[in-house]
């Protein structure tokens, strides 16, 4: 017997082919960095082209699991701490923890849609379904959209 449509839970992530940099300019931004704020490879060197504020990033004193971030006009760009050093490599947990961090930040101030690269699985080796549950998991109650860029 199939589901009715109105059981089915709602699908707060969306993944999209394209570049993150053309999303709409109200959603704000996520991706992951060390503790460290180096960010020297994989994306986060465009984040860090694009919005600076490394000393801002790094004066918020955020640790592992937590989020910092920067304003960028009406949006926000959140940067998850998933890791200690830039060498190291996060966990799920790691992961989790920031995004719920993140999305204590978005429910406290007004935040819609966050557009993110698939977090965590480039450089840091993550598996994107483990991933895509996490932030299905945490979104799932909220009116947060998030959106996952891929090329």
């Amino acid at each position: 017997m199939a589901c009715s449509p109105s059981k089915a839970p709602k699908q707060r992530v969306q993944d999209v082919k394209g570049d993150l940099f053309s999303c709409p300019a109200t959603d704000s931004l996520a991706h992951c960095i060390s503790e460290d704020c180096r960010m020297g490879a994989g994306i986060a060197v465009i984040f860090k082209k694009k919005f600076g504020g490394i000393k801002e990033l790094k004066s918020q004193n955020k640790k592992t699991g937590e989020v910092a971030f920067l304003k960028d006009g009406d949006r926000y760009v959140y940067y998850l701490i998933t890791k200690k050093k830039a060498s190291d490599k996060p966990t799920y947990d790691s992961l989790r923890k920031s995004l719920e961090a993140m999305q204590d930040h978005c429910l406290a101030n007004g935040v819609k849609s966050v557009s993110m690269p698939r977090i965590g699985c480039g450089l840091d080796g993550l598996q994107w379904e483990k991933v895509s549950d996490i932030l299905e998991n945490i979104f799932s109650e909220t009116d947060i959209k998030i959106t996952v860029y891929s090329l």
